[in-house]
């Protein structure tokens, strides 16, 4: 009787145990008017990650006024570039947040230089893909000078693209000082600089998507890509 009882213990199944990846940790980065901040949405409005904009947690940390955005206002008041190591802090202590861990994250136009990036990887802050958005100068150029503003609503327009509903609006439309294509230019020369910076860092997990096609085939090139990085965390786990 022990003997059958011995065999049959032999005989169980084993406990099969689910195994979940890691949630996705994303970059994205893109010129000025390159459809950055579109796509942005759509990937958060998929895949529930957080979405971090250093320069929003720069605002908020200052109308908080918390230990960062206090020192952070100070360098502003001067007129002087906030410190690297405070919006790092800033960005190191929104990713630990509790929300961020367990959805994952997607941090928007940031880092921007070498010495950013290092500071992150310092603090074993990566991503598993960086996306960059790329899209002729040419037709980042169009986009921006063709943006105008309505200073009674607030509401932006393109000359091109969203033209104004009438004349009254028209006449009314402004242009940003610095939505001209000298202005552009310099912008564009500056971002070219930091993701030249980047590249050497983030080499191994950086995918180019092309930004200079309709929204929905740009998001499907970049859902296509994140995917695939899901997939791979998944396997990875798996196979642990």
């Amino acid at each position: 009787m022990a003997s059958s009882m011995a065999a049959t213990a032999t005989l169980s199944p084993p406990v099969v145990v689910a195994v979940k990846a890691d949630p996705l940790k994303v970059m994205i980065a893109g010129a000025p008017a390159s459809g950055k901040g579109t796509q942005c949405e759509l990937i958060k409005s998929k895949y529930g990650l957080v979405h971090i904009s250093a320069g929003d947690l720069l605002r908020a940390e200052i109308a908080a006024g918390s230990e960062n955005g206090k020192r952070a206002k100070e360098f502003m008041e001067k007129g002087q570039l906030v410190p690297d190591e405070i919006v790092v802090n800033m960005v190191k202590e929104r990713l630990l947040q509790p929300d961020a861990q367990e959805k994952g994250w997607l941090l928007d136009g940031y880092p921007r230089s070498y010495s950013q990036a290092m500071a992150l990887e310092t603090l074993n802050i990566r991503p598993d893909i960086f996306i960059l958005l790329d899209v002729p100068d040419e037709l980042l150029v169009e986009r921006v000078v063709g943006r105008r503003l309505d200073p009674v609503t607030g509401k932006i327009y393109h000359l091109k693209y969203s033209p104004p509903e009438n004349e009254e609006i028209a006449s009314r439309l402004t242009q940003r000082f610095d939505d001209t294509e000298e202005k552009v230019k310099l912008r564009l020369q500056t971002h070219y600089q930091n993701v030249e910076s980047l590249l050497s860092i983030y080499e191994d997990v950086i995918v180019e998507v092309k930004g200079d096609a309709l929204v929905d085939d740009v998001f499907a090139e970049i859902d296509k890509q994140l995917t695939s990085s899901l997939d791979k965390k998944t396997e990875m786990v798996a196979s642990a």
